[in-house]
């Protein structure tokens, strides 16, 4: 199934955050931080706000692929192929990850 965005809205796919220490000790799920954040990675992007005047104003702050930053009650959940993804709009992200 393919997903295709309506105008300024971005697909992103969820990342896992890490379960363990770079020391190789395992987080148990009750123990881990719940961060006010997610991280993901841009999976597809819509064409862009439909201004007053009837132009596109694109989205030009990243593309796909990039990793990004936005808040935890953020966009819409989606499920695609069994794995969770969210709807975002372009003014959901937060920051690109470098």
């Amino acid at each position: 199934m393919s997903i295709k965005p309506c105008q300024d809205r971005v697909l992103v796919k969820l990342i896992k955050q890490e379960n363990k220490t770079e020391s190789g000790i395992y987080i148990p799920e009750s123990a881990q931080n719940n961060d006010s954040y997610h991280i993901g990675e841009v999976i597809n992007i819509g064409p862009g706000k439909k201004m007053d005047d009837g132009s596109i104003l694109a989205v030009n702050n990243f593309s796909i692929g990039d990793k990004v930053i936005f808040g935890q009650y953020a966009g819409t959940k989606i499920k695609v192929e069994g794995e969770e993804h969210i709807i975002l709009k372009e003014e959901d992200v937060l920051a690109l990850v470098a």
